[in-house]
């Protein structure tokens, strides 16, 4: 039988964040582009962020939909409204939304016994839809939106706990079974400074490794020719089953696609490109720290002072305080946007990051370390700056710098939470050195370039047709249609 008659029917259910939902919509293009069906769960706000995308996705032929699903957060002690990561202003807050996540399953569970998708695809943070789907029988694929190195990482630390072995937290220790001697501390992990009994996120860790396991397998957002040893080591050593398709944000070709990829820029995105066009090539430095990180106001003076020290030009993605009551104004140095006229280019809260990423006047990227960030910038063939600052970003870190040796770090040591920190762990003269260094013409700034431009490169055959990665997509396809008897009834 044809594989037009073979749709699949795959429901896509990511967590309420911005860096979850953005990779796991843009899965669920890839998909549909292969002729089948996707379907995208989410929560009625978090669906007015996206419906426009995915109503251009269907004017353009692809079959995508939108299934909402009320979020319980008045149930779980959350102010209303409060239906996304990014709306979450204390740790208690934190507990709150993952507990109000957990009582999503009721709905879910009336949801596929009415749908009967062919698989599920769930954020690693709902692990419980891997016993749902099964009491249907159907396939669930985990998503942790991270790398092949942090997932090795992550479940070395947890089977062996090596971090439990040092006398503080700033003493160094070896991540062991890795291929590479990967050195961190204590002060990189989440929850450094808690007890077990502690980390109410202890018990949530234990059931998402579980998973990995117990499901089907694992979609990673990942070339092979990227991270090749720590694919290996994932699947062979550990025994997961997993397929890299990614970088998935290269399926982003048109301009609105890339221009309104997870929000509507809060600039004119023809106006920053005009910007952009006006700059020498590979002269300017992109900065951003993702979609949740806020510093307080004291670090984003020391990241002022020091992008203006160096003297290269820039574009700076600054959020908001999360308090209103602060003055916006204040938040940067007085007179630092006016002297910066022509010099640097302010954006804030939300920007169209591929489009910048691709043009060819930037020449770095000063990052958070966020997975899709990370990957967004390799694939762009940009050399980076690292600034982890919580989740699994000290682990990416650890790729881009030891293992890939493509970015420079600024120097952070310490998980924080994303929720404005009021510390400087960063100061303005090392800003200054470390843009100075990477946006250099210094022999290792050009060695850096030219490797990760080499990645990029890699990156884009990866999902071209007879690619890495457009060839685990297929046999992924493959293997779910032998899988599901009902899918060879139905039709595109």
């Amino acid at each position: 039988m044809g594989s037009e008659a073979r749709q699949l029917h795959l429901f896509f259910f990511p967590l309420m964040a911005q860096g979850h939902t953005i990779p796991m919509i843009d899965i669920a293009r890839l998909f549909a582009a292969r002729g089948n069906k996707s379907t995208i769960i989410t929560t009625p706000l978090n669906a007015l962020h996206i419906s426009e995308n995915i109503d251009e996705d269907k004017k353009s032929g692809l079959e995508i939909h939108l299934e909402t699903i009320p979020f319980p957060a008045v149930e779980a002690g959350l102010p209303e409204g409060c239906e996304s990561v990014s709306s979450i202003t204390s740790q208690e807050m934190v507990f709150k939304f993952f507990k109000a996540t957990d009582m999503l399953q009721q709905t879910f569970d009336m949801l596929l016994d009415e749908q009967r998708p062919d698989c599920v695809v769930a954020d690693m943070f709902l692990p419980w839809t891997t016993d749902v789907a099964k009491k249907y029988g159907i396939p669930r694929l985990v998503f942790h939106g991270t790398s092949y190195f942090s997932l090795c990482v992550i479940a070395s630390i947890f089977r062996y706990a090596p971090h439990e072995k040092v006398m503080s937290d700033s003493e160094i220790f070896v991540v062991p079974g890795l291929p590479d001697k990967i050195e961190m501390k204590k002060l990189q992990l989440p929850n450094h400074g808690e007890s077990n009994e502690k980390n109410g996120f202890t018990e949530k860790r234990a059931k998402i490794q579980e998973t990995e396991v117990s499901s089907f397998g694992v979609l990673v957002n990942s070339f092979y020719e990227l991270e090749p040893a720590y694919a290996e080591c994932y699947t062979k050593d550990l025994g997961r089953r997993a397929w890299s398709i990614g970088p998935v944000s290269l399926c982003n070709r048109n301009f609105i696609h890339k221009a309104q990829r997870g929000m509507k820029a809060s600039i004119d995105e023809h106006y920053c490109l005009s910007w952009l066009d006006s700059k020498e090539p590979r002269s300017v430095l992109y900065v951003s720290f993702g979609s949740l990180s806020r510093f307080g106001t004291a670090q984003l003076h020391e990241i002022a002072m020091g992008l203006e020290a160096s003297n290269i030009p820039f574009i700076w993605v600054v959020k908001m305080p999360l308090n209103k009551e602060k003055d916006q104004d204040q938040i940067l140095p007085d007179g630092f946007e006016q002297r910066m006229q022509g010099k640097g280019l302010v954006i804030r809260d939300w920007a169209p990051q591929v489009l910048i990423l691709d043009h060819p006047a930037v020449g770095g990227f000063m990052t958070h370390c966020g997975w899709n960030s990370t990957l967004e910038g390799i694939s762009a063939g940009l050399p980076l700056i690292t600034w982890p600052v919580f989740a699994e970003q000290f682990n990416n870190e650890k790729l881009v710098t030891q293992v890939l040796k493509i970015g420079i770090r600024v120097g952070n040591e310490v998980w924080n939470s994303w929720i404005e920190p009021e510390n400087v762990s960063v100061t303005k003269d090392r800003i200054e050195e470390v843009v100075t260094e990477l946006m250099g013409k210094g022999e290792e700034a050009k060695n850096r370039r030219k490797r990760v431009s080499e990645f990029g490169e890699m990156a884009k055959k990866a999902v071209e047709k007879g690619g890495s990665s457009y060839n685990n997509l297929s046999a992924l396809i493959e293997e779910l249609r032998a899988h599901s008897p009902q899918s060879t009834h139905m039709q595109v």
